[in-house]
């Protein structure tokens, strides 16, 4: 199974290779208000996956507290932690639209 699917995405890379080469039609002004949309997109997705990775890490680190109150030190600097790395995918995010869009 896993050949096959490997296989077909194979064919699909190589078959979809003459669409990458392809001559741009247009002029790229044309096509710039595509940026806008596409990002408000990027930015809807980046936080929608921020706000379920710490839903997530905020649940498991409260049954952690709750199975061993004597750990919680060391649970809240790990959950602060991986906070701070989930929320800087939504500022990476933020910054990559403005230097793209401005």
């Amino acid at each position: 199974m896993n050949v096959k699917l490997l296989l077909l995405l194979l064919a699909l890379f190589v078959f979809a290779s003459p669409i990458f080469a392809a001559a741009a039609t247009g002029t790229p002004e044309g096509s710039y208000h595509w940026v806008a949309i596409t990002s408000g997109f990027s930015m809807a997705i980046a936080s929608a996956g921020c706000g379920l990775a710490q839903a997530k890490a905020t649940a498991a680190a409260a049954e952690g507290m709750g199975r061993n109150p004597g750990a919680s030190a060391a649970i809240r600097f790990a959950l602060l932690l991986g906070l701070v790395l989930i929320e800087s995918l939504a500022l990476y995010t933020l910054v990559i639209i403005f230097a793209k869009v401005v």
